[in-house]
C-alpha cells in the first residue's frame, strides 16, 4: 500500500493524506446521502443556513463543490457576494445578506458572510474597530432570532497551517489553472498571519453560542477535510430517506415524417 493511503501517519504523528480512491469511494457515499437530505429538506419544508469561513487557501471552495456536485442548484444555493456597492454599503450592515436567506425546502450555502467584518474587515481597516466590536456584541442576538425563526444554521472555520497556506498560494503563483485564485487581498492577507488569528480567536469568544456554535475543519488534508466536513453536515441536520419512486421510461413517438437535417449543423471541430 502506497504512503498517500496507508493512514499510518509520519514521524510527527499527523496522518497520512488520503489517496483519491478512498477519497472517491467515501465520497460517492456521502453524495448519496445528501441526495437523500436534499428530498428531505424539500419534502419536510427545512430551511438550512450554512456559513463557510476560514482562512485564504483553507478549501472553502472545494468543499462547497464538494458537497454541491451531486444535487440540485435549485435546492442548494451558494452565495458568494461581492464587494459592497456604495448603496449597499449605506444599508444595515446585515441587509445584503438576508435577502439570501433561505425560504422552505432550501439550502443556503454562504461562501464567507457577514462574517467579513469580524475578520477581513476588522484585519485589512475596511471597518473600524467600534463598527467590529458592535458587529460582534449584535450578531449573536440576529443568529437567535435567525434560529428562532426555523432557520438551521450550521457555521464551519476552516483552518490550514501557516506552512500549508504558504504552499497552497505559492502553487497558484506557479499555475496557470489558478492565477484566477489569487487577488491582492490575498498578498496583503498572507502577511497579516496574526492579526488574523487574533480576530478569529475573540470572533469565536463572542458569536460560538449553544444555538449557533462554530465547528473547526482542520483542512491541511483537502481530501479528509471535505469527508469529514460533509460527514459533520448530514449529522447536523435530522433527515429520513424517503421511499423510492418508481421511474419508468415513456416509449418514444414514431419518426413520423421528420427528416434528420444532418450536416446543415455546425460541429464543433473534433480535435480530441
Amino acid at each position: 500500500m502506497s504512503k498517500k493511503t496507508s493512514g499510518k501517519g509520519d514521524k510527527h504523528g499527523k496522518p497520512d493524506k488520503l489517496g483519491r480512491k478512498p477519497y472517491e469511494k467515501a465520497l460517492k457515499k456521502l453524495h448519496i446521502e445528501l441526495v437523500k437530505l436534499q428530498q428531505w429538506v424539500v419534502h419536510a419544508g427545512l430551511k438550512v443556513c450554512i456559513v463557510f469561513e476560514g482562512r485564504d487557501t483553507a478549501g472553502k471552495g472545494g468543499s462547497i463543490k464538494a458537497i454541491t456536485e451531486r444535487v440540485s442548484p435549485r435546492v442548494f444555493r451558494v452565495v458568494a457576494l461581492p464587494a459592497p456597492t456604495e448603496r449597499e454599503k449605506s444599508q444595515m450592515y446585515m441587509q445584503r445578506y438576508m435577502q439570501h436567506f433561505p425560504a422552505a425546502g432550501e439550502i443556503t450555502i454562504f461562501d464567507r458572510s457577514w462574517y467579513n467584518r469580524a475578520g477581513v474587515e476588522r484585519v485589512m481597516g475596511f471597518c473600524s474597530e467600534e463598527e467590529s466590536k458592535q458587529f460582534l456584541n449584535l450578531i449573536p442576538l440576529f443568529e437567535k432570532a435567525m434560529v428562532n425563526s426555523g432557520i438551521i444554521l450550521i457555521k464551519y472555520w476552516l483552518e490550514v497551517s501557516a506552512e500549508e497556506q504558504t504552499r497552497r498560494l505559492t502553487s497558484r503563483i506557479d499555475d496557470g489553472r489558478k492565477t484566477w485564485k489569487l487577488s491582492p487581498m490575498d498578498l496583503k492577507s498572507y502577511s497579516r498571519w496574526y492579526d488574523y488569528s487574533r480576530a478569529r480567536d475573540e470572533m469565536f469568544r463572542e458569536t460560538d453560542s449553544g444555538f449557533a456554535p462554530w465547528y473547526v475543519v482542520p483542512s491541511d488534508d483537502k481530501r479528509r477535510a471535505r469527508l469529514n466536513l460533509i460527514s459533520h453536515l448530514l449529522s447536523a441536520i435530522p433527515y429520513e430517506a424517503l421511499p423510492p419512486e418508481t421511474v419508468e421510461l415513456p416509449e418514444r413517438q414514431e419518426k413520423g415524417d421528420y427528416t434528420d437535417p444532418g450536416t446543415a449543423f455546425k460541429y464543433v471541430p473534433q480535435k480530441f
